[in-house]
């Protein structure tokens, strides 16, 4: 009886080890094979089918793309500092030109809106004969009142990023 629970110990001893670097964890887009790490992040265990873990370095900073805009903005080390003044002149022109663009979107969006004509524009050429050709150039005009009314959206966003006039003087 004892040589047979030696055996069976032995056994489990054996395999213990090779189970721990069988098991790997999932965490979102990450992966682990330390359970410690994957309990404190609630991981869950990936079954069936091979994973390779390499061990990375993590980034400074630990950002992630969602937080990729203010680090962006952040200069370098080492890199020469811009003085007050040239910012203040660099956020002027770029308010100026972000200003353009928005007047040439809002315009254009303008345009896009009378020639739609709330859904139901004039129709052209052989539209009259191929109600089909009618019906996809309706949605093509549809999906580009969509874009530009983004683009005027991100135009308008980039614009409230920077610094306001009355700061800038």
């Amino acid at each position: 009886m004892k040589t047979a629970s030696l055996i069976f110990l032995a056994g489990s001893l054996i395999a213990l080890p090779a189970l721990a670097q069988e098991r790997v964890w999932r965490c979102g887009n990450e992966y682990t094979n330390n359970a410690t790490i994957a309990q404190q992040k609630g991981c869950k265990v990936m079954e069936g089918g091979n994973v390779t873990v390499v061990q990375g370095t993590k980034t400074s900073g630990g950002g992630s793309a969602s937080s990729g805009g203010s680090s962006a903005a952040r200069a370098p080390a080492g890199s020469p500092r811009v003085e007050g003044v040239d910012q203040r002149a660099r956020d002027g022109e770029a308010r100026t030109v972000l200003e353009a663009e928005l007047k040439k979107a809002e315009a254009r969006q303008a345009e896009l809106q009378k020639e739609y004509n709330n859904g139901e524009p004039e129709k052209q050429g052989s539209e009259g004969r191929n109600y089909q050709k009618y019906l996809d150039r309706v949605a093509e005009m549809k999906a580009e009142l969509a874009r530009n009314e983004s683009d005027i959206a991100g135009i308008r966003r980039e614009i409230g990023r920077l610094p306001n006039k009355q700061q800038s003087q």
